[in-house]
């Protein structure tokens, strides 16, 4: 049988993503190649979206993940396009509008002047976070409540949400996703924690309290700009033939609608949930003024929300169970699996494969194992990691 080929697509990126697949997708992709006959191709933990940026022009996809930012960010790659009638120009002149409308003299009280010393930083940053006790008058205020002297400034979440406002009034627009992704961008890179929301930081030496200030002086308007001109010029000029499906589903409930087709499975790896992590860009796609969690009566550092969703891959007791159910529904659907999985995973390799064999008893299972250096996102002291990378693959009958 002839292998399918699929071109390795550099597509753009919009958001630093802790356990990004990027530097294995080549052997990610040449294990599809070995499995696909054609159909969808389901990418089951979909995250940033790097395997509909890379495939979505060549084969119909669907992308999954329970965290509706993924939604947006795999929109962006899958089924936005520009019709040429919006640009940079015309969001951010509305923005400029609301921004000094509704912030341009709150916001006046909360700068960071030169010359600062660390007890009149420390005092600063606490007058912005206390920015979570003020009662707002205009609607979308979402962020400049809940996150000011947080990962952001007071005045980078007054444009977070006046450029949320105006992206919203564009929703009707065939690039509205990619709008709103190149927001999330802007939020990365003027973030002043290490790529992740799970915690800011506290400026507790002279030497952190200037690294911080780097992030604090920065122009987010301008990440955003330079983001959405670039990804505007990459989007297709008429909508896509393929029939995209996206999901914002449980693994599961994914699964049970599936049959006959490709499942690409890149579940988390470790204790710590992407909702945890990534909890400040759902707020931003939703959009919602969610609950905040409270622990001692207290408002919790690392803003929460409330509800976040827990994987069964990130607890020890679940996690071979989790694979036994996933296993068992691609198994009935008749799909092919290709399974991208760490030796420093909550379950052994060991144990995996043995799961795996059990599940799929008369089927041929290829296992290839690539060294790879992950990232941490800083949350341990070595900022990448060495690791065993292995890519397993399953094909249907």
């Amino acid at each position: 049988m002839t292998r399918n080929k699929f071109e390795l697509v550099d597509s753009i990126q919009f958001i630093k993503y802790m356990g990004s697949k990027t530097k294995i997708l080549p052997s990610v992709i040449s294990g599809i190649e070995d499995v696909y006959d054609g159909g969808f191709i389901c990418d089951l933990f979909a995250g940033s979206g790097t395997l509909s940026g890379a495939l979505g022009h060549q084969a119909p996809m669907i992308s999954n993940d329970i965290q509706f930012y993924s939604t947006i960010l795999s929109k962006a790659y899958l089924t936005d396009w520009n019709d040429l009638k919006i640009s940079s120009v015309s969001i951010l002149e509305r923005a400029k509008n609301y921004f000094n409308e509704h912030y341009r003299d709150l916001v006046v009280e909360f700068q960071y002047p030169l010359n600062l010393n660390l007890d009149q930083f420390t005092e600063l940053e606490k007058k912005n976070q206390s920015l979570i006790e003020k009662n707002f008058n205009n609607k979308w205020h979402l962020f400049t409540k809940y996150y000011s002297g947080t990962w952001w400034s007071a005045e980078q979440c007054a444009w977070i949400d006046s450029l949320r406002k105006v992206i919203e009034d564009f929703k009707e627009n065939p690039a509205y996703n990619t709008m709103l992704s190149s927001l999330m961008y802007a939020m990365a890179y003027n973030s002043q924690g290490t790529g992740h929301y799970a915690q800011y930081r506290d400026a507790k030496t002279d030497s952190s309290m200037r690294d911080i200030l780097i992030y604090r002086r920065k122009s987010l308007v301008e990440y955003f700009v330079r983001k959405l001109d670039s990804a505007l010029v990459k989007l297709p000029k008429e909508p896509t033939n393929f029939n995209h499906k996206i999901y914002s589903l449980d693994y599961i409930d994914c699964l049970k609608r599936i049959r006959n087709s490709t499942i690409y499975a890149d579940p988390p790896y470790c204790f710590v949930h992407y909702s945890r992590f990534y909890h400040a860009i759902e707020t931003l796609s939703l959009y919602d003024y969610p609950k905040i969690q409270v622990k001692n009566g207290k408002v919790v550092k690392g803003r929460y929300r409330e509800e976040r969703h827990q994987s069964p891959f990130s607890i020890k007791s679940k996690v071979k169970g989790a694979f036994e159910d996933m296993f068992t529904i691609i198994c009935a659907n008749n799909c092919s699996l290709v399974l991208s999985y760490s030796n420093t995973g909550m379950i052994s390799i060991d144990d995996l494969l043995l799961t795996a064999k059990s599940v799929f008893k008369a089927h041929i299972i290829n296992v290839t194992s690539i060294d790879h250096q992950h990232m941490t996102m800083g949350r341990f002291n070595d900022r990448e990691r060495n690791v065993k990378e292995l890519v397993i693959t399953v094909k249907a009958k």
